[in-house]
């Protein structure tokens, strides 16, 4: 019943939205400086890696190879913007190195937790819509989510769980006993039914288990606490969390490259890159499979299921066009009132009251990291004007560590560059409109 009640409501919006002015969305946001559809600017797929050089690239870019190729990272992706403009999109290294396939602009990477970002701007769009509010309880018979399947849990504490509390990761689960979203199995055995397991199944099978504390009194990262936070969206607005994603954040800003990946090589989306991992074909119990064995990059974990808390695929130029729209800048226009992207970057500084992003150094800078087997995802907004995101292929021997050293690079590369092009990428979309500096000899 679920899925056909989804299934008629979009087609009633989908209607709706075809016959509205999309951009009425942005209206009546106080506080806020409407986006008008007519103002977007689409990036066509076209941007190429030769129309990011500039004085002192080379600089920053040398930084950038010198990284890759310590940690034997087959290929990277790089996007930075200054003051709303996108100044540098270029890739590093391969697509797919089987295929001599280069890394351009426009192919695309799953971003992990970076997907989180994404939720928690979808869910605080909600809240500004007066839908709910940050500390609206979760479950419960007067509950967000009171369907019947979620009535039945073995801690009465779970009725005190808020919106907020999944936010900012202070629900009540821990990782004690592992994460249930990288535990199709044993949800599967648990609860009775068929792989590959649904979100609906990991938050009955989680509700039966006692929480590991009270809500609200500690800091423990959870990827289900995301998880739920889509299946919130879902039922609030009727929608398909990828859907409602699309048509109320997505298209909006013009933003048409990211949607939700797969876990096998052959749903690679298109201009999707190869993942690899840096300790070879170590094989696992494949997602929907009960006897096959694959590469853990590719069938190991279901990326569709983590969905709100993982499962996003993009090109960095287009996760910073979202970016630049809630970084709190003046230089381009927010898609959230003042008050809201404050309340996201909690305090200010550490990452326990962070909604959507990782963590703030308390002096303006805020990031948001993200780890898969095969692939690595670093964005970060200075208090200088300046976004930036680097997104990678491959697993490295540090693993999730690696984002430490990234970090390192990647603030040095940037501070290597002394004046920042005038040119705004985001404004490309066909050849005769590109600045002279563009324009390439043919003779």
């Amino acid at each position: 019943m679920k899925k056909v009640k989804f299934i008629v409501v979009q087609f009633v919006l989908i209607l709706v939205l075809f016959f509205s002015d999309i951009g009425s969305i942005f209206s009546d946001r106080r506080g806020s400086h409407p986006v008008q559809s007519n103002e977007i600017k689409v990036i066509s797929g076209s941007i190429r890696n030769d129309m990011s050089s500039f004085d002192g690239s080379e600089r920053m870019e040398k930084s950038i190879s010198d990284f890759l190729k310590r940690y034997k990272i087959r290929g990277a992706s790089v996007a930075v913007t200054k003051d709303g403009r996108l100044v540098y999109a270029k890739g590093f290294g391969f697509a797919n190195e089987e295929k001599s396939e280069k890394v351009e602009p426009t192919h695309v990477f799953r971003i992990a937790s970076v997907s989180k970002l994404i939720t928690a701007v979808a869910v605080m769009r909600l809240v500004e819509e007066k839908r709910f509010g940050l500390d609206t309880k979760v479950f419960g018979p007067q509950g967000l989510l009171s369907d019947s399947v979620f009535l039945k849990y073995g801690d009465p504490r779970v009725e005190n769980i808020t919106v907020r509390h999944l936010l900012v990761h202070k629900a009540g689960w821990s990782r004690y006993y592992g994460d249930p979203m990288f535990m199709p199995h044993v949800v599967a055995r648990r609860m009775d039914v068929d792989l590959p397991v649904q979100t609906e199944d990991i938050i009955r099978y989680t509700l039966t288990r006692k929480l590991n504390y009270t809500p609200g009194t500690r800091y423990s990262y959870s990827n289900l606490g995301y998880a739920i936070l889509g299946e919130i969206i879902e039922t609030v607005t009727g929608m398909d969390y990828e859907d409602y994603v699309q048509f109320s954040l997505l298209k909006p800003l013009g933003i048409k490259d990211m949607q939700i990946g797969q876990g096998y090589y052959e749903q690679r989306a298109l201009k999707e890159v190869k993942y690899y991992e840096v300790s070879g074909d170590h094989r696992v119990l494949a997602f929907d499979s009960r006897v096959e064995y694959v590469p853990r990059v590719y069938g190991g974990n279901d990326i569709a299921l983590l969905g709100a808390a993982g499962g996003w695929i993009a090109s960095p130029a287009e996760v910073l066009r979202l970016s630049v729209a809630i970084d709190g800048f003046n230089s381009s226009p927010d898609i959230l009132m003042p008050e809201t992207i404050e309340q996201m970057t909690g305090s200010g500084r550490g990452r326990y009251n962070m909604i959507g992003w990782k963590g703030a150094d308390g002096r303006g800078t805020w990031w948001r990291t993200g780890t898969l087997t095969g692939t690595s995802a670093l964005i970060v907004r200075q208090n200088n004007g300046i976004n930036w995101i680097i997104v990678m292929n491959t697993t490295t021997w540090k693993r999730s560590r690696i984002h430490r050293e990234t970090s390192r690079t990647m603030f040095r590369a940037i501070a290597s560059v002394r004046e920042w092009p005038e040119y705004d990428l985001f404004d490309y979309q066909a050849p005769d409109q590109l600045p002279s500096m563009y324009l390439t000899r043919t003779d």
